[in-house]
C-alpha cells in the first residue's frame, strides 16, 4: 500500500512540474517578464512625473487667474477705505472746491 502511495505521489509531481512548465514557470522567462515589467514601470513613472508637472503649471495659471481678480475686486474696496479714513481726519477732503 505504501509502494502505491509513493507511485502515484510521484506520478503526481512530475504532472505539477510539467503543468508549472507549461504555464510559464522557466527561470529565463521569468527574467524576460522582471525586465518587461521594469520598463513599462520606468515608462509610467516618467509619464507620471510629466503630468504632475504640466498640472502644478496649469493650477498655478489658473491661481494667478483667480487672484488677479481677487485683487481687481480688493484694489476699489481698498481705495474706498483710504478715501473714508482721509474724510473721517478732514471733512472737507472728500468735497470739491
Amino acid at each position: 500500500m505504501e509502494v502505491l502511495a509513493l507511485l502515484i505521489s510521484i506520478i503526481a509531481l512530475i504532472i505539477a512540474i510539467v503543468a508549472y512548465q507549461k504555464a510559464g514557470g522557466r527561470a529565463a522567462d521569468l527574467k524576460k517578464h522582471n525586465e518587461a515589467l521594469t520598463h513599462v514601470g520606468e515608462t509610467v513613472a516618467k509619464a507620471t512625473d510629466s503630468l504632475r508637472e504640466k498640472t502644478a503649471d496649469v493650477l498655478e495659471r489658473m491661481e494667478a487667474v483667480v487672484r488677479g481678480t481677487e485683487e481687481r475686486r480688493e484694489a476699489p474696496k481698498a481705495r474706498e477705505k483710504t478715501e473714508s479714513a482721509k474724510t473721517k481726519k478732514d471733512p472737507r477732503a472728500g468735497q470739491k472746491r
